[in-house]
């Protein structure tokens, strides 16, 4: 049985997030070169003693949401600073990429709050880094969403040849290696003619 379980890796869980008002106009952006990210749900429990034993009470759900990155220039880093300057809501998706539904859509976990700390350390041997801590509202809500091509291509690049990336030929004349290509090719390829010479 257990040998069937799978396991999800943490390099496979990144956040996405989007200014709220933002909504309307844009889609959800990851952020950039993401470190670490910490999701920490948590429900306080007490249990009052009397003399028929036990009664167990419970807090209203608080979710702790830390995402730490390398600093960089990009709008994603910059929304992330307006929503604790300017106390405004934002949007957060954990999505795990390993993990999908039979649709082919992402297991994800959507959350609204704001962003109520952003420290940022410099240390001169290092690249500049973020330590983002959220406050969430309400309860984190799960579900499956569908990542648009250009998503996916921020967290995966495919194969470049080095010709000209055109629409019409986007890997520049590169193919990607398969599993089938393993042990192929020859020293000795013969270029296709293309056309005499001659003329």
């Amino acid at each position: 049985m257990a040998s069937d379980i799978q396991v999800l890796q943490g390099l496979d869980t990144v956040a996405y997030v989007r200014l709220k008002k933002n909504a309307g106009k844009e889609r959800g952006q990851l952020i950039p070169y993401q470190t670490s990210l910490d999701f920490d749900p948590q429900r306080d429990t007490d249990t009052t003693q009397t003399k028929m034993g036990g009664v167990p009470t419970t807090s209203s759900l608080e979710t702790d949401l830390e995402i730490e990155f390398v600093h960089n220039i990009s709008k994603v880093s910059d929304d992330l600073m307006t929503s604790l300057l300017k106390n405004e809501d934002i949007e957060v998706w954990i999505v795990y990429r390993k993990r999908r539904n039979a649709q082919g859509q992402y297991f994800a976990w959507y959350m609204q709050g704001i962003v109520s700390e952003d420290e940022n350390e410099n240390d001169p041997d290092d690249n500049s880094t973020r330590d983002v801590t959220f406050t969430i509202k309400g309860e984190p809500q799960r579900g499956w969403l569908t990542l648009p091509d250009e998503a996916e291509e921020e967290l995966a690049y495919v194969f470049q040849g080095i010709g000209v990336v055109t629409s019409e030929d986007p890997t520049g004349q590169g193919t990607a290696y398969v599993d089938a290509d393993a042990g192929t090719g020859s020293a000795d390829y013969a270029a296709p003619a293309t056309g005499d010479k001659g003329k």
